[in-house]
């Protein structure tokens, strides 16, 4: 089910679409490129829902790294 959302993500979201079709490009086949997506979709809900649940803000620790 949450493959749809990703293929509807793909469609209308540039970002997506543009690393999809890099994805591709790279010989990947297009349903690993929906798996590879859709972790990605998940990994960010799971931080979303975290920052709820502890009632922080989020803070990019990426952003930090040198």
């Amino acid at each position: 089910m949450f493959n749809f959302c990703v293929v509807s993500v793909i469609q209308y979201n540039t970002e997506m679409k543009h690393y999809y079709q890099k994805i591709v490009e790279q010989s990947k086949t297009k349903m690993s490129t929906v798996n590879i997506i859709r972790n990605k979709s998940v990994a960010k809900l799971a931080r979303m829902f975290a920052v709820i649940k502890r009632q922080t803000l989020y803070i990019d620790n990426l952003k930090y790294v040198a």
